[in-house]
């Protein structure tokens, strides 16, 4: 048989069974013989396969079927293996090329490998060996590829979920979410009321393997613990007073899923021993049953207590303590990243605009100051709540200050705590308050600071603010010559 001349075939692979497809592959050889002879097989493997004769009619036929790999041999006319390896890394930079050549040739596959290619192959090929290669380099592209769509929704800041922020402390949530999102681990969720933990949790599950199964919240401290045990495991009917069926809990809705149990440090000693059996052996029982029932579920717990502090009182078992706290995600209060609540607040302006069908374009001085300026002892809650109210009473196409909560207005001594501000906070509060005393106008602000335009606007483009117009023309920009006086 003249395929033989270029293929070493098994006896029995004639006989098998074809599978669900393990890839679409593109052979290219000038050889008719070798071309369809290995097609053939590769069928028989359970690959989708495509031939062309050349370099060309390789280009059409790869922009006609979109395959997952290229396996082209190095000598063809029209065009080679080389001009065509270089022609796809232009053109198609995700597609795959593993290259055919005879030993000859190998000098020149791994040179070209250096250009791109995946790998190579020799010929006579051995059909074990070619299997190999191309189920090796089928799944090393499904591994970029799901690395690559990881770190860009990782990467806009904005599609993960509502979690926003550039700051360090953000960033090293944001490096924790990626490393952990695709493990099965437990996690437990840190960080004062208001920081964003449940966000942090849908992002852990939206990134994870279980994104298309249920996430399940349970807030633990808005319920008693009769039932909060019957919410976790559900219950049989006739278990207690009122319960006139059988109900299924949060593990049985969540299996297969992410079950995130919100102020974990408030459940009883007794719900805890129940919660660390599930974590142990993943079964359980209804409460009033004798079934034992197996679910799938991964648990993400939150609490806003320092439940090292709870252990050592003795209020929180410890094994139950390592058992959630596999991975330890901290949320940062806000007041650690200053940088980030403007961002925060203009996300949220965006937000409720829309929400309440209003064209708002952003913040004016006034606004940017009291914003910059509080200290948001609610954390990233409060500034929400204060975004949403500031939009619904907005009459304007920005915000500015008297759209926000008596709470906001600066106090007689000033908003800045001194001590307690830092320098930068200090100088920013010196020249929005300037600012805005001078009705907007960087010259005068400076003249009052007794600092330069150049640096009074430097300031602003630090902060986002676009210098106020004069006389419908801007202050002198930060490049241009001005003088004072």
């Amino acid at each position: 048989m003249a395929a033989a001349t270029c293929l070493d075939i098994e006896s029995d692979s004639a006989r098998n069974t074809v599978r669900a497809t393990r890839g679409r592959v593109l052979v290219v050889d000038d050889e008719a013989t070798g071309r369809n002879g290995l097609a053939s097989v590769l069928r028989l493997e359970g690959f989708d396969v495509e031939v062309a004769a050349d370099g060309v009619e390789a280009l059409a036929k790869v922009a006609e079927t979109a395959p997952d790999l290229l396996l082209t041999d190095v000598r063809m006319p029209n065009m080679d293996g080389i001009e065509l390896l270089r022609r796809v890394r232009d053109e198609y930079p995700e597609l795959i090329v593993v290259l055919m050549t005879a030993f000859s040739g190998v000098e020149i596959a791994v040179q070209a490998m250096q250009e791109g290619a995946e790998d190579y192959l020799t010929k006579p090929l051995q059909i074990a060996e070619v299997i190999v290669i191309l189920d090796r380099a089928l799944e090393r592209r499904r591994l970029r590829r799901e690395a690559a769509e990881l770190r860009e929704r990782l990467r806009d800041r904005m599609s993960l979920g509502s979690l926003v922020g550039s700051s360090p402390a953000m960033q090293l949530v944001f490096k924790a979410i990626e490393q952990v999102a695709p493990s099965r681990a437990t996690v437990l969720i840190t960080g004062e009321s208001g920081t964003g933990k449940e966000l942090a949790a849908a992002a852990i599950h939206d990134n994870s393997p279980r994104a298309r199964r249920p996430f399940v919240k349970l807030h633990c401290a808005a319920l008693a613990e009769s039932l909060l045990e019957s919410e976790l495991f559900g219950h049989e009917k006739g278990a207690f007073t009122g319960a006139a069926s059988r109900r299924e809990g949060h593990f049985k809705v969540a299996d297969g899923g992410t079950l995130f149990l919100d102020e974990i440090g408030d459940i009883t000693p007794a719900t805890q021993v129940k919660l660390l059996r599930f974590l142990q052996e993943r079964a359980f029982e209804r409460v009033g049953g004798t079934e034992t029932l197996k679910v799938d579920v991964r648990v993400i717990a939150a609490t806003n207590r320092d439940l090292r502090a709870e252990v050592a009182c003795g209020r929180f078992r410890e094994d139950l303590f390592y058992r959630l706290n596999v991975v330890n995600v901290d949320m940062p209060p806000l007041r650690a990243r200053p940088g980030d609540v403007l961002p925060l607040a203009r996300h949220f302006l965006a937000k409720y605009a829309k929400e309440n069908g209003k064209t708002i374009t952003g913040f004016d001085a006034s606004a940017i100051e009291r914003i910059q300026s509080h200290r948001w002892p609610g954390n990233v809650r409060e500034l929400e709540n204060v975004v949403e109210r500031a939009c619904v009473l907005c009459d304007a196409s920005k915000i500015s200050a008297k759209h926000f909560p008596t709470a906001l207005a600066p106090q007689s001594s000033g908003t800045v705590r001194i001590p307690g501000s830092t320098l930068e906070e200090i100088e920013r509060h010196a020249i929005l308050s300037t600012l805005e005393a001078a009705g907007g106008s960087t010259s005068r602000a400076a003249q009052m600071l007794g600092i330069s335009i150049r640096k009074v606007q430097y300031r602003l483009h630090e902060y986002g603010i676009a210098p106020a117009k004069k006389n419908g023309a801007p202050d002198p920009s930060p490049g241009s010559r001005s003088t004072l006086g």
